[in-house]
């Protein structure tokens, strides 16, 4: 039977119909939507894990047990998993592993449009990579396969057109797949450096093997169309490619990018007088094509930036213009980033403007605080940076600067990578002040569940992180929890505990105003009392705008959280049913 899905729901389907028991992930755009789709499989154990270190070991831990495992993230999650990654690929598998990172070219959803496809490189791991669902379902369970022929873990590289485009997939039924035994190895298992020597050589030799598995494997194929062109790519360059370029040139497409075959390869560009590779990002195939005398036109026609489009590679190739985006007769009003009506963080950035303070930002919703008008922000640099990186900037400029400074950090990102910056803070006698915002869920990535909610991925209540007791368990003797729309006692405590000689958290906690169980009522109005002081337009609330130097609320985005009634001197703002 087939079925339209995008090609996260693909992989999770293919991890199915491959046996796989245990997968434990992270959430990041674009790979969430995998392991989210893996809960409608009943025999498969799922888990949001507090971060990809952690989601990837528990993995890896599942492959040695006997068992065939997944872990999933996207590309900046593999920096975080990287440690034990590497390792794994030393000690090889026993039950398959297979690991999804989901690039993010264009930056939709990401700080930065890394080349996850260096990973396999640097690590020695194959890699495949689909072009569409129906691959990216086939390709998983040859993933897993793989793995278990050839002692490795397996990527498998997603992007995020392929993560989230739609095409057919052929559902099959599930495997019969057995428990591997297991059994004590520590040669194999024990990565001390007298056995991790050892294994170096098992390495070196399984990339032999898997070069000549590349010269011959059904997912590198030439399509020969008779023609003097030739286009070599992978993934959703490919599609990009055949959709511009039609019957017009020859392909090799490869879906094993990591290791590249050489023959193949050869073979291929001796039939035609120009090859391109056409890739997005970085030159991964030019760089193995020229190393292996093969002359490529890449990155001369290309950029290194960004997506690529079928117009693009059109006029590359062929010389050809054609219509980029349909043109609207219209103009259309912009739409910047904007933090939701009722976002509980916007009270939270409010106040830290106000009093003038340096912020440390971090991976979030929140990081919309750094956009006009509430501009708070001053740094963000990568999930749990705004704790050490302010501990950072404290210990280079004194403590009078750590008292105009402040790291924020949302609840789900604390638990991810928060917590070590904190202890680095109290064991090396730091005086920062840091504002967790709980907002009781994981909300840039869609709502998932986190250890400070006190429910797993399936919804099952377990136990919930207590975050005040965490922190006063680490040394912070001063932890306070406020309401970040009670304007006024936020600015206090924050004024209060940025002047102290010891560190502070203040858990600015109010749920996310999308969560289902949230229920404001009503919505906000403008009465005649307002003095046109444009307080409430600080704020930065969607609902609230300025026209013909009148403040108006438009009631069909208001939710009625009541930020602007307690902003508003004047009280100039009433909330009508």
């Amino acid at each position: 039977m087939k079925e339209l899905m995008i090609g996260n729901a693909a992989v999770a389907r293919g991890a199915y119909e491959a046996g796989a028991s245990v997968v434990s992930s992270y959430p990041g755009t674009p790979s969430t939507e995998i392991t989210e789709s893996i809960v409608s499989y009943d025999d498969i154990y799922v888990e949001w894990a507090p971060n990809e270190k952690v989601a990837s070991e528990v993995a890896i831990g599942a492959s040695i047990a006997g068992a065939r495992a997944m872990t999933c993230c996207k590309h900046v999650g593999l920096n975080v998993m990287a440690d034990p990654v590497f390792t794994a690929s030393y000690t090889g598998v026993n039950g398959g592993l297979v690991i999804c990172v989901a690039d993010d070219q264009g930056m939709h959803s990401s700080q930065n449009e890394q080349d996850s496809r260096h990973y396999a490189e640097a690590s020695k791991i194959a890699m495949l990579e689909p072009s569409d669902s129906g691959e990216c379902k086939e390709f998983t369970k040859l993933a897993f396969e793989l793995s278990e022929e050839y002692d490795t873990p397996v990527f498998l590289r997603l992007s995020t057109r392929v993560s989230h485009s739609q095409s057919l997939v052929e559902k099959e039924e599930k495997c019969d797949y057995k428990l591997k035994d297991y059994k004590k190895e520590p040669q194999k298992y024990v990565m001390a450096p007298a056995n991790a020597i050892k294994r170096h050589i098992v390495v070196e030799d399984r990339i032999k093997k898997l070069i000549r598995y590349a010269e011959s494997c059904n997912i590198n194929s030439i399509e020969n169309n008779g023609k003097k062109i030739g286009i070599i790519s992978a993934g959703i360059t490919y599609m990009y490619a055949k959709e511009a370029l039609g019957d017009n040139v020859n392909y090799l497409k490869l879906g094993m990018i990591y290791p590249m075959p050489e023959k193949l390869i050869k073979d291929f560009a001796a039939a035609c007088d120009t090859v391109y590779v056409i890739e997005e990002l970085d030159p991964v195939i030019e760089n193995h094509c020229k190393a292996i005398g093969v002359p490529v036109i890449g990155k001369e026609k290309f950029t290194l930036l960004g997506e690529y489009t079928p117009s693009m590679i059109k006029k590359a190739v062929l010389g050809i213009e054609s219509v980029e985006n349909i043109v609207p007769t219209e103009e259309i009003p912009g739409r910047p980033p904007v933090m939701c009506a009722g976002c509980p963080h916007r009270g939270t950035f409010y106040v830290l403007k106000k009093l003038g303070l340096t912020v440390a930002g971090d991976i979030g919703c929140y990081t919309l605080g750094a956009m006009p008008p509430l501009g708070a922000i001053d740094t963000t640099i990568c999930m749990g940076a705004s704790v050490s990186a302010a501990h950072g900037m404290a210990k280079a400029r004194g403590d009078e600067f750590a008292k105009n400074l402040v790291s924020v950090i949302g609840d789900s990102t604390f638990m991810h990578s928060g917590i070590t910056g904190l202890v680095d803070i109290v064991y090396n006698k730091g005086i920062n002040t840091v504002l967790i915002l709980d907002n009781s869920i994981t909300g840039m990535t869609g709502h998932q569940d986190n250890p400070t909610t006190g429910y797993t991925i399936r919804k099952e209540p377990t136990k919930q992180v207590n975050l005040i007791t965490l922190c006063k368990s680490i040394g912070i003797d001063n932890v306070t929890v406020c309401d970040p729309f009670d304007i006024k006692t936020l600015e206090k405590v924050v004024g209060e505990e940025v002047k102290k000689d010891e560190p502070s958290v203040i858990i600015v906690q109010r749920p996310c105003a999308l969560l289902k169980t949230v229920k404001y009522s009503g919505h906000c109005t403008v009465t005649d009392k307002c003095k046109k002081c444009k307080a409430c337009m600080k704020i930065g609330c969607p609902a609230i705008t300025l026209k013909d130097g009148a403040v108006k609320i438009d009631t069909t985005q208001c939710n009625g959280c009541g930020l602007c009634i307690n902003v508003c001197p004047f009280g100039a703002i009433e909330k009508e049913d």
